[in-house]
């Protein structure tokens, strides 16, 4: 099959963060199952020349611009892809959407439905019910009749089914689609002890602040041990620098920004353990990679992922309090062998349950 997948935006700094992971990951393993697959989206950032392919994976990139602000990649359009779509989309089999309440796959989704192309909707839990201003003429003009019209529309979890049906209906064709990560070079198990991980953007919903707090509260018990915050700042860069530079007396912490996308895993297995204090996570691409590595993981219990995370051992779950993320991380750090226990199981499960093999023939069925 000939398939195209539209995703937001790409960016050198991987911005838009798991979705456009999902997206090329898909398409790697569509192409490596013998399809023909092309990811097309809005890009910035990447000077006068954006990328032709990603990992072997074709691309067709066009200038993303900000028509919206203060809402941010809500308030992304861009224009040339919308007009490219027509010209091309004919020559797919199904067109892949990977949809938020943005302006870039909504009019993309409403297009093809006019046009009666065949298309299927993930929305990666980034549509849900909303009573703001902006979202109400919205979903009654675009978000409703693009996931209606959708041939498929897939759901990571429950909390996101149900969601969907609230926004659109319970008319939808509603697939559940797990997200699953390519299999390492090698999972060779967390660090010997000496990192402690937020790779993430800098957003109040991940709560970064929290990370560092827990840093401070760790720092006399593990003074050989680092607190790295690695991610875009996405509102809370500001504050979380001002924490560090007003109580990091001892220069245990530091956030580096921005990382590439394709050198996420080379940073994750760097860690010996990955934190992610987010609340009501749907699904974090991060932590199953981490998970493929051999390195432990800490998630709150509104995470998606949660349940997982208890059933395989590769982790400590734990409530939203400062106290219980304080303690999980601790006792990471206190004891090497539930630590390399921990890694090993994420190894093997994100080869026998998230291994993208079978997300593809998932895909490939429900594409036909």
């Amino acid at each position: 099959m000939r398939v195209l997948s539209i995703v937001t935006l790409v960016s050198p700094n991987g911005e838009y963060g798991g979705p456009v992971r999902v997206a090329l990951n898909q398409a790697k393993a569509l192409r490596e199952a013998g399809h023909d697959v092309v990811v097309a989206g809005g890009a910035r950032g990447f000077g006068e020349a954006a990328p032709h392919e990603f990992d072997g994976v074709p691309l067709r990139l066009f200038p993303a611009r900000t028509i919206i602000p203060g809402i941010g990649f809500a308030g992304l359009c861009a224009p040339a892809l919308q007009h490219w779509l027509k010209q091309a989309a004919r020559s797919f089999d199904v067109v892949h959407i990977h949809a938020a309440r943005d302006l870039v796959t909504l009019p993309a989704a409403r297009w093809l439905r006019k046009a009666g192309i065949p298309y299927v909707v993930q929305t990666h839990g980034m549509i849900d019910p909303s009573d703001s201003p902006l979202a109400i003429p919205l979903d009654a003009f675009v978000t409703r009749p693009a996931l209606r019209g959708a041939k498929v529309v897939f759901y990571l979890t429950d909390q996101e089914r149900n969601d969907l049906s609230v926004v659109a209906g319970t008319a939808l064709n509603l697939k559940h689609l797990a997200n699953g990560v390519p299999a390492p070079g090698s999972a060779n198990g967390p660090a010997a002890g000496t990192e402690v991980l937020y790779l993430a953007r800098l957003a109040r919903r991940k709560r970064p602040q929290l990370f560092v707090k827990m840093a401070l509260a760790l720092a006399d018990e593990f003074p050989t041990v680092s607190f790295t915050l690695v991610g875009p700042d996405e509102g809370e860069g500001p504050a979380v620098q001002r924490l560090i530079d007003a109580a990091d007396s001892k220069g245990i912490l530091s956030w580096e920004g921005p990382l590439a996308p394709g050198a996420t895993n080379e940073r994750l297995s760097r860690a010996a353990v990955y934190v992610l204090p987010s609340i009501d996570e749907p699904y974090p691409m991060s932590v199953l990679e981490a998970m493929s590595l051999g390195v432990p993981v800490v998630i709150t219990d509104s995470c998606g992922l949660a349940p997982a995370v208890t059933e395989i051992g590769c982790g400590i779950v734990v409530d939203d309090t400062l106290e219980a993320l304080v303690g999980a991380v601790a006792t990471v750090l206190r004891d090497d062998v539930l630590t390399h226990s921990m890694g090993r199981a994420g190894a093997l499960a994100s080869r026998n349950r998230f291994g993208m093999q079978a997300i593809a023939e998932a895909l490939a069925t429900s594409y036909r």
